[in-house]
């Protein structure tokens, strides 16, 4: 995050301004359940291209949180609940608004999100970049203390009220998680990949079916693996040694921890098909765990899928 004035600080990157007066179809029960002048109905919220512009005005009377997301995003997963427990804690000093970038193409080409997570701030109508990638908690709370001084300066210092009042713990509280899920989410938020790794093969060899344990394993190995990358010097290195196994993986991961997704998988089928049937293994096993990452009924994974079997078989 950086110092200077909104105004100045995306200007000629990011134009919101066709998604600032744009509509939304109004309904009845929309219409039913407006809350009153200062106050929300929550402070997350999940925003489209078309009701876009309510939380850009909204940013005039506290900073507005944007967190760009995809469903097959393994690292978005891990950093949205971070997101969202930070800003509740701040108790209506900011608001969250989610965008899934999939469905909503407009506001991702707008914020130009190369790659996601992406998290961006609006404050007074004015994009304020954060940061991109999941990030550890406490640094979560750093950056959004930072925000919260920049909008001080700025003249946005309100405070919203969640009308109706927060829903009891009772009411709001999710489900436990298993004691070996919870340990690595809590190492994940402390940037310790290797313990979380361990978390997640201990759950899996006590249930060998226990599928969100081997969605779990998948993304924080790719997190630990894209941790501290340079993605530039990656792709000269991949570029430089195109039969470089691990320069291939790396790009690889970067791509799709990055969004580009069809990228990644290219790149590993491509090289699956050059190398000699006697050293493929590890390129279809890495193949299998970002398919898993992505999800098993994404398109792209069908779709590559597809291929991989063609040159197997």
């Amino acid at each position: 995050m950086t110092d200077p004035a909104p105004g100045a600080v995306l200007r000629g990157a990011v134009d919101l301004s066709a998604l600032r007066n744009r509509p939304a179809a109004p309904t009845a029960a929309a219409d039913a359940a407006q809350p009153p002048a200062g106050a929300v109905s929550s402070l997350v919220v999940d925003v489209t291209d078309e009701t876009f512009g309510e939380v850009l005005e909204l940013s005039r009377t506290v900073p507005v949180v944007v967190d760009l997301w995809a469903e097959w995003c393994g690292p978005c997963k891990q950093l949205s609940p971070i997101l969202e427990r930070v800003v509740k804690e701040l108790d209506g000093r900011l608001v969250l608004a989610k965008v899934d970038v999939d469905a909503n193409p407009q506001l991702s080409q707008a914020f130009r999100a190369q790659s996601i997570p992406m998290v961006v701030a609006l404050v007074g109508g004015q994009p304020v970049p954060l940061f991109t990638g999941a990030v550890p908690e406490q640094q979560v709370r750093d950056v959004f203390a930072q925000l919260l001084q920049l909008a001080a300066q700025n003249g946005v210092s309100g405070r919203l009220e969640v009308a109706g009042g927060d829903e009891s713990p009772e009411e709001s509280a999710e489900p436990p998680l298993p004691p070996l899920h919870a340990e690595a989410f809590e190492a994940i938020e402390e940037g310790d990949y290797a313990r979380a790794v361990a978390a997640y093969e201990k759950a899996l060899a006590e249930n060998p079916r226990d599928a969100e344990a081997r969605a779990g394993l998948g993304q924080v190995r790719l997190l630990d693996r894209v941790s501290g990358a340079d993605l530039q010097a990656a792709r000269a290195a991949a570029a430089a040694a195109p039969a470089d196994v691990d320069a291939q993986f790396l790009v690889a991961d970067l791509d799709v921890s990055g969004g580009h997704v069809d990228d990644a998988f290219d790149r590993l089928l491509d090289l699956f098909a050059a190398l000699p049937a006697d050293e493929r293994a590890p390129v279809r096993e890495r193949l299998l765990e970002l398919f898993g990452v992505v999800g098993d009924a994404d398109p792209r994974v069908l779709r590559a899928r597809g291929r991989l079997a063609s040159l197997l078989f």
